[in-house]
């Protein structure tokens, strides 16, 4: 270490510290975008009670009481590999922003030298050198790492709420495959019985067709009714594979046996009732969901990107210091008069870059303009999916109370078809079609009592419930 460098260590330590209090920032001032949305949703029937706990304040056990359900989503909380990437991906962007906060700060590293070189005497001479240096610190006077820093603490922020956003989404999945395949059973054991009373029917029609009292053409539409029902039953057996397979791939494992078991018995109309939420104003979505959240998240990220890329037209400054012991002797080191340091600041300045930094100035703000309108794009499509969800609250109900009276109107209808077929008053095509309009009534109900279902956990889902309880070992947010 050259003499000519010689300082006492005090002072290093009293100009990193002006240095550090030096910094300032080119990030723009940061100020919420005004929401592009309405005052109110416009609702379909009766308001919601007002006085009923948000969706963000119910956990999802205590609004899918269902004891199998609460298993299944447990086992998909547990197990579900998107879930997990989304956690991963936390942890990345978190060890991310710890780089990005560690640059503001020094690397000093342990220093030992030894050279054995030839004098201009012609003799050789030895150097030992023990100590600690910093190598290329830039110190930041424009904010240039603060900037990166803060851009990285938005991006974890944002990836945490992206991880509370694919909880939401698999809750409500694991709840809607559930009620899915207890509608497929329904279903299925609705086109079984009806498979059942057409082939007696059937057969019915050819014991009458064989003593005279019937004629081919009325055989010949039961069998057709018959094949109809046959058909519809595979047809249903498939679908009933295939939304098990995607439940299956919620969970991550197998669907337990004594769940499976328990489907043969399952009946939509048996579920446990959701709670009822209040709907709030459509300003309550920016604080509720997940997704709205990492949006302006990445739009603060991309705020202070510009920062960095404003900082980048200034000069670096950067530091390389050592301090410690040198000595011509191995044995001399660490005695007094052999302690030294030497001090290399450097400032380097841009003056032509061929319009790279201006480019990435350019970049930065188009960015922002994209972030923007992706924080506005979310608000609109959180908006959107709340008003659809309000849409099928009372027009629902009163589907599925019409869809009931339908029911026991073709029931009837059938039941009188019957008995005038049997006495003669009415022709056989009568009677198959009471039994085709029952079957299909039959049907549409099961389907809209789904569809009724699949609305509520679509509601909790839109209003920002189901991410309440953290992962087990999720570590608290860093500090800035």
């Amino acid at each position: 270490m050259p003499s000519s460098f010689m300082h006492t260590a005090p002072r290093l330590t009293a100009l990193a510290a002006a240095a550090l209090l030096a910094g300032c920032s080119f990030i723009p001032t940061y100020e919420r975008p005004a929401a592009p949305l309405p005052a109110g949703y416009t609702l379909a029937g009766p308001a919601l009670a007002a006085d009923a706990p948000a969706a963000t304040a119910i956990d999802w056990k205590d609004y899918f009481t269902d004891a199998r359900l609460q298993r299944l989503v447990g086992m998909a909380l547990a197990n579900n590999r998107d879930l997990r990437v989304a956690m991963l991906n936390v942890d990345q962007a978190r060890a991310q922003f710890q780089i990005r906060r560690a640059d503001q700060f020094p690397t000093v590293s342990a220093l030992a030298n030894a050279t054995r070189q030839p004098n201009t005497s012609g003799q050789y001479a030895n150097q030992f050198q023990v100590g600690v240096g910093i190598t290329a610190w830039e110190i930041d006077f424009f904010g240039r790492i603060a900037a990166l820093k803060e851009q990285a603490l938005a991006q974890y922020l944002a990836t945490d709420e992206a991880r509370k956003s694919a909880q939401i989404s698999l809750v409500s999945a694991v709840a809607s495959g559930w009620l899915t395949l207890c509608a497929d059973e329904e279903l299925l054991d609705l086109s079984r019985r009806t498979l059942q009373t057409r082939e007696q029917s059937l057969q019915l029609t050819r014991l009458r067709l064989d003593n005279g009292i019937s004629s081919e053409l009325d055989y010949a539409q039961a069998l057709s009714l018959a094949q109809s029902a046959r058909a519809t039953l595979a047809q249903q057996q498939r679908q009933r594979l295939l939304d098990e397979n995607a439940l299956v791939l919620l969970l991550g494992q197998a669907l337990p046996e004594d769940i499976r078991a328990s489907l043969t018995s399952a009946r939509l109309e048996d579920n446990s009732p959701m709670q009822p939420l209040p709907v709030g104003l459509p300003s309550d979505l920016l604080t509720r969901r997940p997704d709205i959240r990492m949006a302006e998240q990445q739009l603060i990220g991309a705020n202070a990107n510009i920062g960095a890329a404003r900082a980048a037209f200034f000069p670096r400054i950067a530091l390389t210091a050592q301090f410690g012991s040198v000595s011509s002797e191995l044995s001399g080191l660490f005695k007094s008069g052999s302690w030294a340091f030497s001090l290399a600041p450097q400032a380097a300045l841009p003056i032509f870059d061929a319009g790279r930094n201006q480019a990435n100035l350019d970049a930065a703000m188009v960015g922002r303009d994209i972030a923007l309108a992706q924080y506005e794009k979310s608000i609109q499509s959180a908006f959107r999916e709340v008003s659809d969800a309000l849409a099928g609250l009372d027009t629902l109900r009163q589907e599925i109370d019409a869809q009931t009276a339908l029911v026991d109107a073709n029931r009837r209808s059938l039941e009188l078809a019957d008995l005038r077929y049997r006495n003669g008053v009415a022709s056989h095509l009568d009677l198959l079609d009471a039994q085709r309009s029952l079957f299909g009534s039959e049907q549409a109900l099961v389907a809209a009592r789904l569809q009724q279902q699949l609305n509520q956990v679509a509601m909790y889902k839109v209003l920002g419930g189901g991410w309440t309880q953290q992962p087990q070992g999720e570590e608290d947010a860093p500090q800035s």
